[in-house]
């Protein structure tokens, strides 16, 4: 099995955690020799997300999606995301008798629900029926299966993330002004879903600073700006730059299946505070790298006392190639 086709609506220059996972696992599954074909929304006529503009959507997809698993001949295909063209491709597989696996990346019912009440269970309903049909359907953890199995979801299996602890190290000399310490940080996008208001209200001692954007950048900087230092999106070696100024990761979060930025952070020797939900929990050992809490406050000060060899140390035991491993080995192969 040499050549996969992978069918996702999350990519650049969205920036968000499945294109990062997505971004690592292509890269991966090329190094060991395997053909990554990639169906996204760039290659289709698209339209704004409603609340969400700066993610495209593809329209009137399905003829076209059907036409490239013809002429592609694909050993496996796998559906990364839940949104029209993931649909589209899971309509014309199911038509043709062709199987195909899927990910469970995001809790997408609990993202609508904080923006549109009454859509959780309705939204629940579709996330099942679309990995239903799946002969796999992947999560990141056990306890997401385990959560998602006392649902009703069928077929799961755990592909575990991993983080590029060659990118995410510490540099102890960022080419950055200086910023009053001690600096917490929180970096995600400025949306609902991520809590950032409940990072940025935070009586915190020397700086806060906020690294990320999202349609709620413009209101949250006109009303916290003068406390909270926000520098919009960062990418690569910069990112990494403007984390080596940071001494504690405050992540405010209680929507996530893993929260990638949490490996990311502990790698750079950042530990965290963190709410004890799902993510958080799968990745923190409490007292080493991590302090979780109801009150972020005082967590995050106790943070302040914990190694950053430490922290590298667990972000170390996260690689890519177990989880390319481990994706590859759970696909289906079309015979």
């Amino acid at each position: 099995m040499k050549k996969i086709l992978l069918v996702t609506d999350a990519w650049a220059p969205q920036v968000n955690g499945v294109v990062r996972v997505q971004d690592a696992l292509i890269s991966s599954l090329k190094t060991s020799g395997y053909d990554v074909v990639v169906i996204e929304p760039g290659q289709f006529r698209t339209i704004p997300t409603p609340m969400y503009p700066e993610i495209r959507l593809a329209i009137f997809s399905r003829r076209r999606i059907a036409k490239i698993i013809e002429e592609l001949q694909p050993d496996a295909i796998h559906l990364m995301t839940e949104g029209p063209l993931g649909w589209a491709a899971r309509s014309v597989c199911m038509k043709k008798g062709i199987p195909f696996t899927t990910w469970y990346h995001s809790h997408l019912q609990l993202y609508v629900n904080v923006r549109l009440r009454g859509l959780l269970h309705p939204v629940y309903v579709l996330l099942k029926r679309f990995h239903a049909t799946a002969v796999h359907t992947m999560v990141s953890t056990e306890s997401l299966k385990w959560e998602l199995t006392s649902a009703g979801f069928t077929h799961l299996v755990v592909v575990p993330l991993g983080v590029d602890t060659e990118l995410f190290t510490r540099n102890p000399a960022p080419p950055l002004p200086a910023l009053p310490k001690p600096v917490f940080v929180f970096f995600s996008r400025l949306a609902p879903e991520k809590s950032p208001e409940e990072f940025l209200k935070l009586d915190l001692p020397g700086t806060k600073l906020v690294i990320g954007d999202g349609p709620d950048r413009v209101r949250l900087e006109k009303k916290y700006g003068k406390k909270n230092t926000f520098v919009g999106y960062k990418r690569g070696q910069e990112l990494v730059d403007w984390l080596s100024l940071a001494d504690v990761f405050v992540f405010p979060s209680r929507t996530e299946t893993f929260g990638l930025v949490v490996l990311e952070a502990l790698a750079c020797g950042i530990p965290v505070a963190a709410h004890r939900v799902m993510g958080p929990r799968d990745s923190i050992t409490e007292g080493k790298d991590g302090y979780f809490g109801d009150d972020l406050r005082e967590a995050a000060l106790k943070c302040l006392d914990l190694s950053p060899e430490n922290c590298r140390a667990k972000a170390l035991q996260y690689s890519w190639k177990l989880s390319t491993d481990a994706f590859i080995q759970n696909l289906s192969p079309i015979r």
